[in-house]
């Protein structure tokens, strides 16, 4: 299995005052380097010193001992999905050196796999099929888009292989089957939290134009519920315009929208796609507020719409500034490596992971691992996913029985640009 520099040297950016090898992103962009979960378990764990050199080893450094315990995440490293997949390997592989920091599952070490699902079907399909049959993994964290779920995750649910999608909001993805669960709420529930803000900022808006990427489920179903939302309050929705992922140019639809003389403008697509729309709206001389969906979620959408960026309003499922010990260690973590706060992507894909260890040590501590056979294990572990209660960065979680994630807290974040390549996620509630 191909492995980057990821592991170790987010788990020393963790322990250590610096770390010589590259950032987690350039790494899983290309990295060239073997590793494994043994190794990276097996470097000399050391907090850094007030002056930053390191310090004795920890004393809460914990032995791990066993055969890794493999469990697969599989999102989008290359293609038009990237630019949030990349953020999810980021939180996965955190979360591989922080737990397995902490004693992994009762002494024994997780071991992340990771699978390149691109930005198809076909892509998510064959990275599940590879971690299900050749990696034989306990379960999966993954994959990046909802349209990649509903062709991959059915071959896990066949497979008796439990799923949780990290950000998978689109409306149907639990029902997909009862091995399916997700830990990024539906976009039902996120969405309209967005329109309430912008219209507590321009209470005068009426007119409202909206624009989606129509061959990627997550856009389709996210624009329905702003669609929803704006008919709901009273606004005038102009006549809808749509677009492609993959499309790069969008003047027609940026000029038609500007014609519509709308007070708010709603763009569901992902990072590149939709980050040059918000780019070309503003360069045609838009001046309104902006809603960005969850696929511009990310602050790799920064460097796409530049200082054209800022101001405009995306709800969250995460802040960094959630008050809880949990998100204080991972935030720490993050920043450690990459200088900047942590995005959603990164936090879901962290909580993720999260989930897979508790659960194991739940079915450990009642059954016992090696008592169990692989598929008696992935049955019994996604019953304890469904069966616990979790604090993680996005705040306390639990599971519907059908696999709906439970979570209550929500927010609404501005981007801030400072220049062309950098800015930041300002929460306003």
């Amino acid at each position: 299995m191909r492995r980057g520099t990821i592991s170790i040297c987010l788990l020393l950016a963790t322990l250590l005052a610096a770390c010589g090898a590259p950032s987690p992103t350039d790494s899983a962009a290309g990295g060239s380097e073997e590793a494994t979960s043994e190794e990276a378990t097996s470097e000399e764990a050391s907090s850094p010193s007030e002056d930053g050199s390191p310090a004795e080893e920890s004393e809460s450094a914990a032995e791990l001992s066993g055969e890794p315990i493999p469990l697969g995440v599989a999102v989008a490293q290359t293609g038009n999905v990237a630019l949030l997949g990349q953020e999810q390997v980021i939180g996965a592989e955190i979360a591989e050196a922080f737990f397995n920091e902490r004693g992994g599952v009762n002494g024994r070490p997780i071991d992340v796999l990771l699978q390149d699902t691109a930005g198809d079907e076909a892509g998510a399909s064959n990275a599940f099929n590879t971690l299900i049959n050749q990696n034989e993994v306990v379960g999966i964290v993954g994959p990046t888009l909802s349209q990649q779920a509903f062709a991959a995750s059915p071959i896990a649910d066949r497979a008796g292989v439990p799923v949780l999608g990290p950000s998978n909001t689109a409306a149907g993805i639990p029902e997909i089957g009862d091995y399916v669960a997700r830990v990024s709420a539906p976009v039902s529930v996120v969405a309209p939290n967005a329109v309430e803000v912008a219209l507590e900022q321009d209470p005068d808006i009426q007119s409202v134009s909206v624009a989606y990427a129509q061959n990627d489920a997550f856009s389709t179903s996210e624009t329905g519920t702003f669609q929803a939302t704006v008919t709901e309050l009273g606004l005038t929705l102009n006549p809808v315009q749509t677009f492609q992922t993959t499309d790069t140019d969008f003047t027609s639809q940026a000029s038609t929208i500007i014609g519509q003389n709308p007070q708010l403008v709603i763009v569901s697509g992902l990072a590149a796609d939709g980050g040059n729309l918000v780019r070309q709206l503003r360069e045609l001389g838009y001046a309104g507020l902006i809603i960005g969906g969850n696929g511009l979620n990310t602050a790799n959408v920064f460097t796409v719409c530049g200082l054209l960026c800022d101001g405009v309003i995306i709800a969250q499922a995460y802040s960094p500034e959630l008050d809880s010990d949990i998100n204080a260690e991972f935030v720490e973590a993050y920043t450690a490596g990459q200088d900047r706060n942590p995005p959603q992507f990164s936090a879901q894909a962290f909580t993720g992971v999260q989930v897979f260890v508790e659960a194991l040590i739940a079915v450990d501590d009642d059954q016992g691992l090696d008592s169990l056979e692989l598929p008696e294990l992935r049955t019994a572990l996604n019953e304890a996913i469904l069966a616990g209660e979790y604090d993680t960065p996005l705040g306390p979680i639990s599971f519907t029985e059908e696999g709906e994630v439970n979570q209550e807290q929500f927010y609404v974040a501005q981007i801030e640009m400072e220049d062309e390549q950098t800015g930041s996620f300002t929460f306003v509630r």
